[in-house]
């Protein structure tokens, strides 16, 4: 009997587990700075896991190793998660300062904090039963 596939499997489950509450919590702890530790740990497990004594080490330290390398990815997107208001900003490296819908900066930065959270104040919607059953939302 072969358990090598469940204990992959399970390596696998546990580094994606424990990896994404870590990178929120880096991303608010550090910002997105932090990436550079992410890819240095990456490095190196990537490179013991060439040097591992057998298959089972290699597979789980290549694992754990592309979990950190795709971590820096998700910092830069926990940034930008944070920036729309979906997860609690640091105010020590966010800024409080909301730049105008529209304006030069929010296009320069790509993005409003909470842009979309109020999107509809303001306006009278009403919603609509057509023939067919189907709800749909339309401004009066």
């Amino acid at each position: 009997m072969h358990l090598h596939g469940i204990l992959l499997g399970l390596a696998s489950f546990l580094s994606i587990g424990l990896f994404h509450p870590l990178v929120i919590r880096c991303e608010y702890q550090f910002s997105y700075r932090c990436w550079p530790v992410f890819g240095a740990a990456g490095a190196v497990l990537l490179f013991l896991s060439t040097l591992a004594p057998n298959i089972i080490v290699s597979a789980i330290l290549g694992v754990v190793g592309f979990s950190c390398m795709w971590s820096i990815l998700e910092l830069f997107q926990q940034r930008w998660r944070v920036d729309r208001g979906w997860f609690k900003a640091n105010p020590k490296y966010h800024s409080t300062a909301v730049p105008e819908t529209g304006s030069a900066d929010a296009h320069a930065h790509g993005a409003v904090r909470n842009a979309g959270a109020d999107w509809n104040a303001g306006t009278d919607w009403t919603t609509v039963q057509s023939a067919d059953g189907d709800c749909q939302k339309s401004v009066t």
